[in-house]
C-alpha cells in the first residue's frame, strides 16, 4: 500500500496513514492551523489595537485542538457545556472562553458562571433572565454580549444563513425587545453589558453581506448611545468566511473581510469598541481530510456509485446542505481521470449507510479507481467530526495529526465496545 507516488497530506504517506490507523480517519496538517492563527494574528490583532480572536469550537474541538488554539494565543467560542468541559479539561483559561448559543440550559449557564467564563452572549430575554438570578445566587457580576439579528439575507445555503431578522439566533436589531434587554441588563448589578453581537452566516466568499450587517449595528450603536446613554464598549463581529474545496483554489484572505469593517468603523465610531471575531471553518476546515477505502463499483447507463467504507455518520454535510467536496484517488493522484473512461456518466461517491441521501459527492472528478483503493476527501476539517454520528452503528473514525513528515494519534477510533457502553438489557 505504500508507495513513493502516494498522495500525501502534511509530509506523510496517506496510504500508510491508512495502513497505520485505518479507515475512515480524519487527518488535520497542523501547519495550515498554525499559518492560518498567525495570520489572525499579523493581519488583525497586532495590526488593529483592542481586538481580540476566538476560535468557533463547534466546527472541530477536541483537547489537543483547544491546546492548539490556546498555544497560538486565540480565545475559544463554545456552544454547550460539552464543549466548555472539553475546554476546561485541556487547561483553557477560562477568561479567553465565551459561552455561545441560542439555548443555553440553566445548568450550561450556571457552569460559565461557576467557571468564570470571559463572556456569555446573550440570545433572548429569558435567558438573560436566567443569568441574572444566577449571577445574583453567586454573587457574581457576569460580563455579556447581545446578539442581535442585523437584518441581512446573506448569500449562502439557508441553513447556515444567520443574520435575518427571522433567524432563530439572537434578537431583531429594531424594536422592543432588543431595548428592554438592554434597560434592564443596564439596571441589574450583576450583569456588565459590555457590547454586541452579529453574525450573518458560514462559508461567505465577500465580504458584502458583513458589510451590510455591519452598517445597520453602527446605527444601533449610535441611537443605543442617543436614547439610552448606553456605549458599546465591545463589539463581536462574528465569523462566516469560507472555505475553499481544493487547494488548487486560492484561500479566502484575511483581510479581505478585516480590512473593510474596520474602516467603517474607525470612519463611524469615536472611539471604536473593543472588536472582536470569531473565525472556526476558516481556522480548520482547509487543514482537514477524510481517507476512505472503496468498497465496491456499480456502473449504471447514467451513473457510476463509487461505495467507500464510511459517509455521512462521518460527514452529514452533503446531506444537510448540499455540501461540495473534491476527492483524490491516493494511490493515482496523477492518472487518467474515469471521467474520460465514461465521459456520459456522472460519478458519485457513496457512503455505507441505509439512506439514498447517504452521499459524500454528487458528482466527483477522479483518476481511475477500482475497489481497494484509497481517496481523500479535501476540506473536510470543520463540521464532520463535530457532526458524526454513530447512525447504523458505525463507528467514529480516529483523529490524527501529521506535522512536517510526522503523524500523531489524537482522538481513538471507537470500539463496538463504546457503542454500547452505558445501553442496559
Amino acid at each position: 500500500m505504500i508507495d513513493a507516488n502516494n498522495f500525501k497530506w502534511g509530509g506523510v504517506d496517506c496510504g500508510e496513514l491508512a495502513e497505520n490507523f485505518g479507515t475512515p480517519l480524519y487527518v488535520f496538517d497542523e501547519n495550515i492551523i498554525n499559518s492560518r492563527c498567525e495570520e489572525i494574528q499579523n493581519k488583525f490583532l497586532r495590526k488593529y489595537k483592542n481586538t481580540f480572536a476566538y476560535y468557533a469550537g463547534k466546527a472541530f474541538l477536541t483537547r489537543y485542538m483547544a491546546n492548539l488554539i490556546k498555544n497560538n494565543n486565540l480565545g475559544l467560542d463554545v456552544v454547550s457545556g460539552g464543549e466548555l468541559y472539553t475546554a476546561l479539561s485541556a487547561d483553557f483559561d477560562p477568561q479567553n472562553i465565551e459561552m455561545h448559543g441560542n439555548s443555553k440550559s440553566h445548568d450550561e449557564i450556571l457552569m460559565a458562571v461557576k467557571n468564570n467564563v470571559g463572556r456569555i452572549i446573550v440570545d433572548c430575554p429569558d435567558e438573560l433572565k436566567i443569568i441574572s438570578e444566577i449571577s445574583r445566587q453567586n454573587n457574581y457580576t457576569c460580563k455579556i454580549l447581545i446578539r442581535v439579528c442585523p437584518g441581512v439575507d446573506a448569500h449562502t445555503h439557508k441553513s447556515i444563513a444567520t443574520g435575518n431578522s427571522d433567524s432563530k439566533f439572537g434578537v431583531p436589531i429594531d424594536g422592543k425587545m432588543l431595548i428592554d434587554m438592554i434597560k434592564f441588563a443596564m439596571n441589574d448589578a450583576n450583569i456588565n453589558l459590555m457590547g454586541l453581537h452579529f453574525h450573518v452566516g458560514s462559508q461567505l466568499f465577500s465580504p458584502d453581506d458583513h458589510i451590510k450587517a455591519l452598517n445597520n449595528v453602527i446605527k444601533l450603536i449610535k441611537k443605543l448611545k442617543s436614547d439610552l446613554n448606553f456605549t458599546t464598549r465591545e463589539l463581536n463581529l462574528g465569523g462566516g468566511l469560507g472555505a475553499v474545496k481544493n487547494p488548487k483554489y486560492k484561500s479566502v484572505e484575511l483581510e479581505k473581510f478585516i480590512d473593510p469593517l474596520m474602516k467603517i468603523l474607525y470612519n463611524e465610531l469615536d472611539p471604536v469598541p473593543k472588536i472582536t471575531i470569531e473565525p472556526g471553518r476558516w481556522i480548520i476546515s482547509e487543514s482537514g481530510i477524510t481517507i476512505y477505502t472503496v468498497e465496491n463499483i456499480k456502473i449504471f447507463p447514467e451513473i457510476i456509485y463509487i461505495a467507500v467504507n464510511g459517509g455521512m455518520a462521518d460527514n452529514p454535510r452533503y446531506a444537510l446542505y448540499n455540501a461540495e467536496y473534491d476527492c483524490v484517488n491516493i494511490k493515482n493522484p496523477n492518472g487518467k481521470l474515469l471521467n474520460l473512461s465514461y465521459p456520459n456518466k456522472k460519478i458519485s461517491i457513496v457512503g455505507k449507510c441505509c439512506e439514498s441521501g447517504d452521499i459524500l459527492i454528487d458528482n466527483a472528478e477522479i483518476s481511475n479507481t477500482n475497489p481497494g483503493d484509497l481517496i481523500a476527501l479535501y476540506n473536510t476539517g470543520a463540521y464532520t467530526f463535530s457532526m458524526s454520528s454513530n447512525y447504523n452503528k458505525l463507528l467514529r473514525p480516529a483523529v490524527v495529526f501529521v506535522k512536517d513528515g510526522e503523524a500523531k494519534l489524537k482522538v481513538e477510533r471507537q470500539k463496538f465496545e463504546d457503542l454500547i457502553s452505558g445501553d442496559y438489557i
